[in-house]
């Protein structure tokens, strides 16, 4: 649980002795730096991993965990680095899920290992709900520490962190540089740096992130101890209305059309304007016979959707040459061949599909992710089938690390994935309230090409090997009564599942 506490890490001094960041007696002014100042100012602040000496050596593996923020799994063909220096150099798990398809609860998932009804953090607000309702007492970074991993995080942390102490240091964190105001901004963002308010003047965040990312990485002490890194790019998260094409600009009388959009890096604006929306089966295809399904919608909403999407897929520009970089540090540095590097996304996004734009649905574009994996044994330009989830991510990487965790996980690790035959999983499916609340809107069972889906008053069936785009519900035909029937059963056994019940999943 968030507590306010005085960090009892190394605390990193900010360049200049401190200009820029906030004095102690004056914890509520924020020092800022120009953007010429940034880059000098982030590469040479003091790293509290140099005073470390502990038991690494350089065999050890690293591992370097790039996250996005609200990533459909097709937005990766628009971002060329990503595909040249991870896909084609490792693997893409193609069936990669988040069971619970929203910020909180998915990024809890990767900390702990376990789903959101074990964990806890439901949602993203409310009881049950952000940064508060987490326990992190006892997560990823804790055991790797105690494994003699130095660790890092740098951008966002979990929706409502900001809201509570600044200056709060997770437990297990080696460097802490995580935003704490202003956090989908992209333009005006403030970051505690190891206990130090920082603020550069009029930098894009996923520019600071990377810089944050490449200064940490470049020190000494990486090449002495293993490390564990996770870089959160808020990108491509909706960020509010800046721009003038935005649709709320175009149209401000259209109330319809008043679609959140994202910020792009300004050397980016407009780069994609000719763009069209993906051709899914289910684009702009409703149906009456599920809970999540959007309204028809009119060209004006259409029209404003296509902007959206090119937003989306312009922001993550930034973060595909932030990749870049920060692989080309690791190669620069000699850490590269030793490092598992890992990019992914918290949950999926819809954008027209099912006349929806948003997350938290159970439709495939929401729950699937983006999940691709380069490193040592790991084999290159693969395919892997099998489904695997954020809990998975957590476990796996404790297992690189020999690490042991301090809970009882229910993910599994997925190296043994990578080369052997693809394993049909039953993963649970639920998702909670956005504002708070226990009670599920649904909860359900993906199992290899079936999705079955149980809300308060209904339930869908759906087999996405014939049926892409999930339009055409089975759980009324006689037909699929024998497979509805097991659907059901697994859900009663695995929709509260804990530890070993989760991980006896593979049929």
């Amino acid at each position: 649980m968030l507590r306010k506490v005085v960090p009892t890490l190394s605390i990193a001094a900010v360049a200049a002795a401190g200009a820029l960041a906030v004095p102690a007696a004056a914890p509520s002014a924020t020092a800022v730096a120009d953007q010429s100042q940034l880059w000098g100012s982030i590469a040479s602040y003091a790293d509290p991993g140099d005073a470390t000496s502990g038991r690494g050596n350089s065999r050890r593996p690293n591992v370097l965990l790039f996250t996005t923020d609200d990533m459909s799994v097709g937005d990766i063909a628009h971002m060329p680095r990503t595909k040249r220096l991870l896909q084609r150099q490792g693997t893409t798990f193609t069936q990669a899920v988040a069971p619970s398809p929203i910020c909180v609860p998915a990024r809890a998932s990767l900390l702990t290992g376990q789903y959101a009804h074990n964990h806890g953090a439901l949602t993203i607000s409310g009881a049950h709900g952000g940064a508060k309702s987490f326990n992190d007492r006892d997560t990823l970074p804790v055991w790797l520490k105690d494994a003699g991993y130095d660790t890092a995080i740098l951008g966002k942390y979990l929706n409502g962190y900001e809201h509570t102490s600044p200056r709060y240091i997770a437990p297990g964190w080696t460097n802490w540089s995580v935003a704490n105001r202003r956090v989908y901004s992209y333009g005006k963002v403030r970051y505690n740096l190891n206990g130090r308010m920082f603020a550069p003047r009029k930098a894009y965040s996923t520019d600071t992130i990377s810089a944050l990312t490449n200064s940490w990485l470049k020190r000494k002490a990486r090449r002495r101890k293993p490390w564990f890194t996770w870089v959160n790019y808020v990108g491509p998260h909706h960020g509010g209305r800046k721009q003038s094409d935005d649709p709320s600009a175009r149209w401000p009388r259209r109330k319809s059309v008043h679609l959140p959009t994202t910020t792009p890096a300004p050397r980016d604006r407009n780069r994609f304007r000719k763009l069209r929306l993906p051709d899914h089966p289910e684009m702009w295809r409703g149906s009456r016979h599920t809970a999540f399904s959007g309204p028809k919608r009119g060209h004006f909403f259409k029209t404003a959707m296509r902007e959206v999407y090119q937003q989306r897929i312009e922001a993550l520009q930034s973060v595909d040459r932030a990749v870049g970089r920060t692989v080309a540090t690791l190669r620069r540095t000699g850490q590269l061949r030793n490092t598992y590097v890992i990019f992914t996304s918290d949950n999926g996004y819809l954008t027209g599909d099912h006349n929806r734009e948003g997350k938290l649905v159970s439709y495939d574009r929401a729950v699937r992710i983006p999940l691709v994996m380069r490193g040592p044994g790991v084999p290159k330009r693969r395919r892997a089938r099998t489904t695997v989830t954020n809990p998975d991510l957590g476990v796996t990487i404790a297992a690189i690390a020999n690490a042991d965790p301090g809970r009882d996980v229910d993910g599994r690790n997925v190296l043994p994935y990578l080369r052997g035959r693809a394993a049909k999983r039953v993963i649970p499916l639920e998702a909670y309230p956005v504002r708070g609340g226990a009670r599920r809107i649904y909860q359900g069972i993906r199992y290899g090409s079936w999705t079955y889906v149980r809300t308060r008053g209904q339930e869908d069936l759906y087999n996405r090997a014939r049926d892409h785009g999930e339009l055409r519900d089975l759980a009324g035909l006689p037909k699929y009564k024998t497979q509805l029937n097991r659907m059901r059963r697994w859900n009663r056994i695995y929709r509260d599942c804990a530890g070993a019940e989760c991980r006896a999943n593979t049929r």
